[in-house]
């Protein structure tokens, strides 16, 4: 068995809709968007992945597509998943090792994924070259990534906005409590400000664009204690169809995202209601945990502590928790009854 040992690893997998995260030995080695461009004559030949297709993205010849193999958090493009997840194990050993390693997997899917859909992900990842693949709930390993014991039996609140959905779960005793998932998240984020900017400025820009206003100048509130400046945008003229240049301020895109974050508010309260009044008290004295790129939106936490009059705490570093948790999660596999075989 020792020999076998010799030969396996362990990679913990964050398969997230924007992001994919691999931790190896303790450390993430691996950190790229979820994204692969594809040769469209010969579909297995893979061009580029992560960041270098991000650059493509948007910007391909009609031989050559760009694909997001997740939406929502779950699978919609099954080969060009089990393409990305066996590029981005390449990424860990730069250099082909002399004997191939085998993998130990675990995997975080969302709390609301089908079999069928955590059947896609098992595939995927037996395809991309696991021995064994172990699947945990994203909630459960961002609870473990914050640094919450898991198993006592006090009430958490979890708060994950990720790119394709925003899960809300409550976790007590080593388990999912009540769980509410919605569909809006950082890819919705991104759509808002692209539509807005259609709206009030007739200019057209790309999802990329978006998306670095998103990061540049997003924000949840217009009342920031240290407001980011305003930023160039550059996109086409609808009205003319010329490329043009105009300055957004965050009020703007706060405006734009509002009714998404509203969105969120809702399915808080919402969740709340849900949750038995002894794990009720326990969150009223611990307050809600934000965890996910989502977190990350400025004065987030300032809008929801006050609509929901109880402390919101950001984790230290909300993108990598999930994927912390996750390793946490695999070096403790035989330990946690809540790891799915």
């Amino acid at each position: 068995m020792g020999l076998f040992n010799f030969f396996t690893q362990e990679i913990a997998i964050d398969l997230g809709t924007a992001n994919t995260l691999i931790i190896h030995n303790d450390e993430v080695v691996v950190n790229e968007p979820s994204i692969i461009a594809l040769d469209r004559n010969n579909p297995k030949n893979v061009l580029a992945v992560g960041k270098k297709a991000l650059l493509m993205h948007e910007k391909t010849h009609e031989s050559i597509r760009t694909v997001r193999p997740l939406k929502d958090g779950v699978i919609a493009d099954f080969n060009a998943a089990e393409l990305m997840i066996r590029e981005l194990i390449k990424m860990i050993y730069p250099k082909r090792p002399l004997f191939p390693p085998k993998w130990r997997m675990m995997i975080c899917i969302p709390s609301s994924i089908t079999e069928v859909e955590k059947r896609a992900v098992r595939d995927s990842s037996e395809q991309a070259g696991a021995q064994e693949v172990y699947l945990i709930h994203e909630p459960m390993a961002a609870a473990l990534g914050i640094g919450i014991d898991v198993e006592e039996p006090v009430g958490n609140m979890i708060i994950d906005i990720g790119g394709g959905t925003t899960g809300i779960t409550v976790i007590a005793l080593a388990g999912i409590v009540c769980d509410q998932s919605i569909r809006i998240a950082g890819d919705e984020f991104t759509a808002d400000i692209m539509e807005a900017l259609r709206r009030y400025h007739s200019l057209l820009i790309g999802e990329r664009t978006a998306e670095q206003i998103k990061i540049q100048i997003g924000a949840a509130t217009k009342d920031l204690d240290n407001p980011p400046d305003d930023i160039p945008v550059n996109g086409r003229d609808l009205v003319t169809g010329i490329p043009k240049q105009i300055m957004v301020s965050y009020q703007e895109i706060a405006e734009a995202l509002d009714k998404s974050v509203f969105k969120i508010e809702e399915a808080i309260l919402k969740a709340l209601e849900m949750t038995p009044p002894e794990l009720a008290a326990d969150i009223y004295r611990r307050g809600l945990y934000l965890t996910g790129g989502g977190a990350l939106l400025r004065g987030l936490d300032k809008r929801l502590a006050g609509k929901i009059k109880l402390p919101v705490h950001v984790a230290d570093d909300p993108l990598k928790s999930v994927v912390r948790g996750t390793g946490i999660a695999l070096r403790n596999y035989q330990r946690y009854p809540f790891v799915m075989r």
